[in-house]
């Protein structure tokens, strides 16, 4: 069974809003790292459609900056699953519709990727946290203070210690977090 790792840029006061991040080709060459790792994205509709209305340009565009370029086509060509109770249509390539009850799809996906997959988006990853499904936890901290929301994780409501498997400071100054969950350990 594939671990279900959640990968996600932060500020220092907890901030998620993707406009807040140091953006570099250093950043984009992490995340692109990142997904190389795992062998499928999940998504909530939102993010879906953040991600659908830039990435897929970027990666036909030869004249985009080569760091996110190489994001944008690896990115394109990765199967993706999506959460959503109101759209049915995705013209992006490799899209898939998670359907059902939440906690049996995403098992099944993950049953069925053994290479991971690597989840995006802070509602859905909300929702798949309070299942018990997320494995892995990957978490860029960037030297920022936003001052405003959303935050991750809002409204957990139970404490879970995790593992501290890695650091790595970037040039940027953002540092890199790689968390397991003690009880997920790969097979």
């Amino acid at each position: 069974m594939g671990l279900l790792t959640f990968g996600i840029n932060i500020t220092l006061d907890g901030c998620i809003d993707h406009r807040e991040g140091l953006a570099d080709d250093e950043l984009h060459r992490y995340w692109t790292a990142l997904m190389d790792g795992g062998a499928a994205m999940l998504w909530g509709r939102v993010t879906y459609e953040m991600m659908e209305g830039a990435w897929p340009a970027v990666a036909r565009d030869t004249q985009a900056p080569a760091a996110m370029r190489e994001w944008a086509v690896k990115l394109d060509a990765k199967p993706k699953y999506v959460v959503s109770t109101s759209r049915r249509d995705y013209s992006w390539s490799n899209t898939h519709l998670v359907e059902g009850d939440l906690r049996e799809a995403v098992t099944k996906i993950k049953e069925r990727t053994p290479g991971g997959i690597l989840l995006g988006g802070h509602k859905l990853a909300g929702a798949l946290e309070a299942l018990d499904l997320i494995d892995e936890y990957r978490f860029l901290v960037h030297p920022v203070m936003a001052g405003h929301g959303p935050t991750l994780f809002e409204g957990v409501t139970r404490s879970k210690r995790l593992e501290l498997l890695s650091t790595e400071r970037l040039a940027s100054g953002a540092i890199s977090q790689h968390y397991r969950r003690p009880s997920r350990v790969p097979a």
